[in-house]
């Protein structure tokens, strides 16, 4: 019989990758090592506490777990003090006034080639009557105003409230950094608190009050019109409550 402790556990799995957790070590398996090269430059690089990369061979990567535990997650309840809330500003603010890291991340993405692709996803979208037109078309208006000119930002690039942990009032760790790089820090904003638009304020509080609100909003929408048929067709649920199709009405 297996000891305590032995079990494996799957933390995300789909066609792209697959995390597994073992004790207080995380294993993730992906056969993209540019993803993964990204990754270990950019824990090598950020200012914030992040995990220990402990070994690699291709293609998996063995990081350790960090103390702490997250502010919430997309669907569920958000959790922490206002204090908690702007302490992960304050770090997410650190690092954004970092030096520049060598790649171009998630949070980077040409705006014009962004915008095209927002066309496309939001045409399939009502064409396979996944959402209907008027909610689709309402929110392409509303992220029309993330697609302008910024000035790059080391960014996290997937900061979702998953991958900030805290213990009290300090951040400890943040975790899961393969679409690091130079961009958009206003993306990193509203992927933190999709959601979770209530805690907008206290997370402000300790980033710092310089955001134009409309960016954050149309972030919001535009990423929640990219990923919803993703998420469809790799076995999330978008349309669980507090999630994204959620986060689309709330723009109604």
């Amino acid at each position: 019989m297996d000891e305590p402790g032995d079990e494996i556990e799957v933390v995300v799995a789909h066609s792209e990758r697959a995390t597994l957790r073992v004790g207080d070590v995380f294993l993730k398996v992906d056969t993209d090592q540019a993803r993964v090269d990204a990754e270990v430059e950019a824990i090598s690089l950020a200012p914030v506490p992040t995990p220990r990369v402990l070994w690699r061979k291709p293609p998996v990567l063995a990081i350790s777990a960090v103390a702490g535990a997250t502010l919430g997650s997309l669907g569920g309840t958000s959790t922490g003090s206002p204090t908690a809330w702007a302490a992960a500003g304050a770090a997410i603010r650190k690092l954004h006034e970092a030096p520049l890291p060598p790649r171009t991340g998630q949070a980077g993405r040409n705006t014009v080639a962004l915008a095209a692709q927002l066309d496309k996803e939001c045409a399939a979208l009502v064409r396979g009557g996944l959402l209907p037109a008027d909610l689709v078309t309402r929110n392409r208006r509303v992220a029309e105003a993330a697609l302008r000119p910024w000035a790059p930002a080391f960014t996290h690039g997937d900061l979702q409230i998953a991958h900030v942990f805290l213990e009290g009032d300090e951040v400890t760790g943040i975790i899961d950094w393969s679409e690091a790089g130079r961009g958009d820090p206003l993306y990193d904003l509203a992927t933190f608190t999709l959601g979770h638009e209530e805690r907008l304020d206290d997370l402000l509080t300790g980033y710092g009050t310089d955001i134009d609100l409309d960016v954050i909003h149309g972030w919001w929408s535009l990423r929640s019109l990219l990923i919803v048929r993703w998420l469809s067709d790799h076995g999330f649920d978008p349309f669980a409550p507090g999630c994204e199709v959620d986060v689309l009405r709330s723009r109604m």
